[in-house]
């Protein structure tokens, strides 16, 4: 068993996509999250850099996602990084790629000097095996998320 990790290019503009729109369907998240999914949209990340693409291959097939964004705050003592998605494909889950890619991720914490990541996962019930997957791998709850649309 081959688990790889590698960051998207342009080139993978296909993939990430059909990787975003599964999960955020499986989510069910709003519908212009999806809305914004194209080649065109992406290559604005792929340009600045600011988030990170990784994707998962397990024996070279893609099956797996991860985004990543260095942020700042006060209260984290500075820069850290936030994970913003994270998929596999559900036939590919439970064979430690989601794990590869988390420990991937710490180990750019760990080079940038973070105090810490951060992600937020779904409250729903429905997905309290991906809350304790997180938990798993060192994560602590912090409390929910809000957002407001501008």
């Amino acid at each position: 068993m081959e688990i790889k990790i590698k960051k998207a290019t342009q080139e993978d503009s296909k993939i990430v996509i059909r990787f975003l729109k599964e999960l955020y369907l499986e989510l069910g998240e709003e519908k212009e999250s999806i809305e914004y999914l194209d080649e065109e949209f992406l290559s604005d990340f792929f340009a600045t850099e600011t988030t990170k693409i990784f994707l998962a291959f397990f024996n070279e097939i893609q099956v797996g996602i991860i985004t990543l964004t260095e942020s700042q705050a006060i209260y984290t003592g500075g820069k850290f990084g936030l994970i913003d998605e994270l998929f596999v494909l559900p036939e590919f889950r439970s064979i430690q790629i989601g794990q590869k890619l988390l420990d991937f991720i710490k180990e750019i914490g760990k080079q940038n000097n973070w105090k810490r990541i951060d992600v937020t996962a779904p409250s729903d019930s429905k997905f309290e095996r991906t809350v304790n997957f997180y938990k798993r791998n060192g994560f602590v709850f912090t409390g929910p998320k809000l957002k407001f649309k501008v």
